[in-house]
């Protein structure tokens, strides 16, 4: 009779700079060594595993019941006393907008980490300004790299012009690399194509990667995740932007965590089993769970600033303001119709500028190139506002044409209610209620004009508009549907705008009027007539707004 072997204590045993670690075959032990750094399994003088010997190592074997030695008990880290840096709130020379108290304590933040830090803040509170601050702030490194979802990367460039220095920036496109100019300050590039450029932004040697939207990165098994993990190698500086630190599935967290500090966290496995109440079942191991949420709170205080709306609100206006610019996928057809309707004013506006008729057929011409716009930017509408309300929770969306409300309630089909000319009253009444109740409804798309006055909308306090209307008075009084008595918090104010096109021109003009309302007290409200001559006439002087 064949005698059973007996079980091999779970021992670990400091040996030199190594430690010894030895154990009984078994699947689940065997997985967790294997993430263990510098492991390798020993053939001669007895079958064992050894590692390097570093504390987190040791944490790890702990953790998983291996029964230690007096000295790598010693090796220990006091893990229930996290370090916070103090930092101090900093005004950045050079900077060429001025950044509210908060941010300034966050541009602090990041430079009491060295450059390597987590800005976890709610949004519509200027995680990019911060970054951007902190950029201007350390001009000798460079160049640096931000990695964006695509449907902010005109915006990053945009803001970047705006708050830096003269910097010089190159935003990049396409899945075929380019050279990267050796004189640029700045590189943007998206995180879908990011994979096709990484051997050239390698070469460029950067100094500083910042990682927006950083939660993207949570999926090891993505070709985008892949390719940060490869590029940031060797980055000396690595800040990461993410309004969604969110400890619900804190397994979601660990690459970005371990990018910026690999050692805020412990390793993989320890990790997952501490953090994400690890499971080995049938078919491997489960980590999307949360444990132990409290311990890494402490922990991510050494790495991480975060700020939510309701704790800045005394800093805050009622309402901030935010243009966000995109690609459009139909541009050679816009390109078109632009030659067509420079042509047409160029014909037929001249001394008869005040014409009624005139200006009705100049609003024909304009809406064709309006309707062109907003078609050819809805793939990134659509994404953006999918990003938000998966984040941020209920979001007001407010158009003009039919066939853009149709779009937005066949892709949010089920967490969507809409208010328009086709709704009756009591239609109208049960979508507000909903919106305002039901925690699945998360996105109100209303008509500017049929929805933009006389209802409440304050479960949310964000407003996104995909179409202007010709009056600063209307979009005040869509904006209001959340500004309402009872809203405690800032209302964020969104134009998204297709790039290059005749909707940057409307919203600056718009801008610009909204302000002057503002300012007076007799309610005189602007004329669409006006701004119309006023875009006209820009449209008929000037050709560099063209999209190209």
């Amino acid at each position: 009779m064949k005698k059973e072997k007996k079980p091999i204590e779970r021992r670990a045993t400091k040996m030199g700079d190594r430690i010894k670690i030895e154990f009984s075959f078994n699947k689940r032990d065997l997985e967790g060594v294997r993430y263990l750094p510098g492991r390798k399994f020993n053939y001669e003088g007895g079958k064992y595993w050894t590692c390097n010997c570093t504390s987190q190592a040791v944490e790890a074997l702990q953790f998983w019941g291996f029964i230690l030695d007096d000295e790598l008990i010693s090796l220990l880290p006091q893990l229930n006393k996290p370090i916070r840096r103090k930092f101090n709130a900093i005004d950045v020379p050079g900077l060429q907008q001025e950044l509210y108290p908060f941010q300034k304590e966050g541009v602090g933040f990041i430079e009491s980490r060295n450059g390597r830090a987590l800005v976890g803040d709610d949004m519509g509170l200027g995680k990019t300004m911060q970054a951007l601050g902190w950029l201007q702030l350390h001009p000798e490194l460079r160049p640096a790299i931000v990695v964006v979802p695509a449907t902010v990367k005109l915006l990053w460039q945009e803001k970047a012009l705006e708050w830096m220095d003269k910097p010089s920036i190159q935003v990049l496109s396409g899945t075929t690399p380019t050279d990267v100019s050796e004189a640029t300050d700045i590189i943007i590039i998206n995180y879908d194509i990011l994979p096709d450029w990484i051997d050239i932004l390698k070469e460029a040697n950067p100094q500083v990667l910042v990682l927006d939207e950083v939660h993207y990165i949570k999926n090891n098994k993505a070709l985008r995740t892949k390719a940060v993990k490869k590029l940031v190698k060797g980055i000396p500086h690595v800040i990461g932007l993410s309004g969604t630190p969110a400890l619900s599935r804190p397994i979601e967290l660990y690459n970005a965590l371990r990018m910026i500090d690999r050692f805020s966290v412990p390793n993989y496995w320890v990790y997952a089993e501490k953090y994400c109440a690890a499971k080995w079942g049938p078919f491997g191991w489960k980590i999307n769970g949360a444990s132990n949420t409290e311990e890494l709170h402490q922990r991510l205080q050494s790495v991480m600033i975060r700020r939510r709306k309701k704790d800045v609100l005394q800093e805050l206006p009622d309402k901030t303001y935010s243009s966000i610019p995109v690609e459009m996928t139909n541009s050679a057809e816009y390109a078109r119709a632009v030659e067509d309707t420079i042509g047409w004013i160029r014909e037929n506006r001249g001394e008869d500028a005040a014409d009624r008729a005139a200006n009705a057929k100049a609003i024909t011409q304009i809406e064709v190139l309006k309707q062109i716009a907003v078609k050819g930017k809805m793939v990134q509408a659509m994404e953006w506002i999918e990003n938000f309300i998966d984040i941020n929770g209920k979001l007001v969306v407010f158009a003009v044409h039919k066939f853009v409300i149709d779009l937005l309630m066949e892709k949010f089909k089920g967490k969507v209610v809409k208010i328009d000319g086709s709704v009756s009253q009591e239609q109208r009444n049960k979508a507000v209620t909903e919106f305002q109740t039901n925690d699945k409804i998360r996105l109100f798309v209303g008509n500017i004009k049929a929805a933009g006055i006389g209802i409440t909308l304050t479960a949310a306090s964000d407003v996104l508009f995909l179409e202007l209307p010709w009056t600063p008075g209307e979009l005040v009084q869509a904006e209001d549907r959340c500004h309402r008595i009872g809203q405690k918090n800032n209302v964020g104010v969104y134009y998204l705008l297709a790039a290059g096109t005749v909707e940057e021109m409307i919203a600056k003009l718009i801008d610009s009027k909204r302000k002057v309302l503002d300012a007076v007290l007799d309610g005189k409200t602007t004329e669409s007539t006006s701004l119309l001559s006023e875009l006209l006439i820009q449209m008929k002087e000037e050709r560099r707004w063209k999209y190209k």
